[in-house]
């Protein structure tokens, strides 16, 4: 896979370049993402980021949080690596909406000067981050599966592009902060030290912040596990020879307590919908066990998985690349293997 450098930039008017003095700037604040009163599970994997690159800067790395009784949580973020934790407790901001949260962010990034602004690369923070970005006149680097500093203290973020065929790494020399969006599953979660010390600095809520928009009611969630959650995966490619193979995965993923998960090939066939595709152009997964079922093993594929604790690949090429990361290899026919494999499975249930 090739390997190509950028560096962000904006096309500015002539009243509005600039370049700010990056000294100005420093420590790594975190977007501190929460869904009905819960810490998104993605926070925790850019705090485990987060620590890494303040410490390599010798900076502070801090966490904003926006909520409604989400006070309480923002000493467990200190025990996972926080120095500072920025509350903003208010009823209007129970739900993540763009309105309030861009512009409470904006203003804090403008108060705390942070050199490294990183949110998660979930639904909110995919449209959340663009629009403090434009607010700060700012770059920012979507869907990173990298992050790292140079020598120079410039943040390193890298990404894939063109479908996945090349990595783009991409630094923002001239403008700060330097912001990121970063996948879910591909970095390390801080371990938790309760012994850790740090500081939770409760904002105030500006009234100028009852916004335009309202949110009358929220559907339910779907009780289907996302593959981005899932401990088990049983994941299927053009190997299953036509879109009939998913019904025998479904039934192989049910009774190992899993979800089914797909190559992009099948996805771009349409024989599943796009929220099961593995891969750098999917979801980044990690769960305990990996069935790569008829998967041939692209580099796409294999940087979408191969962190999984377990892999088992089922393949009738004996040479598929995807033997290459797996912990253990069926050689054969999924069509005769899986089946077995199932009904072994069943049997040991129903004699407990």
């Amino acid at each position: 896979m090739a390997t190509i450098r950028f560096c962000q930039g904006r096309l500015l008017g002539a009243e509005e370049e600039r370049q700010v003095d990056v000294s100005d700037y420093r420590g790594v604040l975190i977007f501190g993402e929460q869904q009905n009163g819960q810490i998104a599970p993605v926070v925790y994997e850019l705090l485990g980021k987060g620590r890494e690159l303040a410490d390599k800067l010798d900076e502070d790395l801090a966490v904003a949080v926006l909520g409604q009784n989400i006070e309480a949580q923002a000493e467990e973020l200190v025990h996972y690596g926080a120095d500072n934790v920025y509350v903003y407790d208010d009823p209007i901001l129970a739900n993540p909406r763009d309105d309030p949260y861009s512009q409470i962010l904006t203003d804090l990034v403008k108060e705390v000067r942070p050199s490294v602004f990183l949110v998660g690369a979930t639904p909110v923070g995919r449209s959340l981050a663009p629009t403090i970005a434009n607010k700060l006149r700012t770059g920012l680097t979507a869907d990173c599966t990298g992050l790292e500093v140079d020598s120079d203290g410039n943040l390193v973020q890298t990404r894939p592009a063109y479908g996945g065929n090349i990595m783009a790494t991409i630094v923002c020399l001239r403008n700060r902060p330097q912001m990121a969006t970063v996948r879910y599953k591909v970095m390390t979660k801080a371990e938790k030290n309760q012994s850790r010390r740090g500081t939770v600095i409760v904002k105030k809520v500006k009234d100028k912040l009852l916004d335009r928009s309202k949110i009358k009611k929220i559907s339910g969630e779907s009780k289907e596990i996302s593959i981005a959650e899932a401990q088990v995966i049983v994941a299927g490619g053009k190997g299953l020879g036509n879109p009939e193979g998913f019904r025998l995965l479904k039934e192989f993923a049910d009774s190992l307590g899993g979800v089914i998960g797909a190559s992009r090939a099948v996805v771009d066939e349409g024989w599943i919908p796009y929220k099961y595709q593995v891969g750098l152009s999917g979801k980044t997964v990690r769960p305990k066990l990996y069935f790569a079922c008829g998967i041939s093993g692209t580099v796409q594929h294999l940087a979408g998985m191969q962190t999984a604790d377990v892999i088992v690949a089922i393949n009738k090429d004996p040479e598929a690349p995807i033997f290459s990361v797996a912990d253990y290899g069926i050689v054969g026919d999924l069509y005769e293997i899986i089946p077995k494999i199932t009904k072994l499975l069943r049997n040991r249930t129903l004699k407990r």
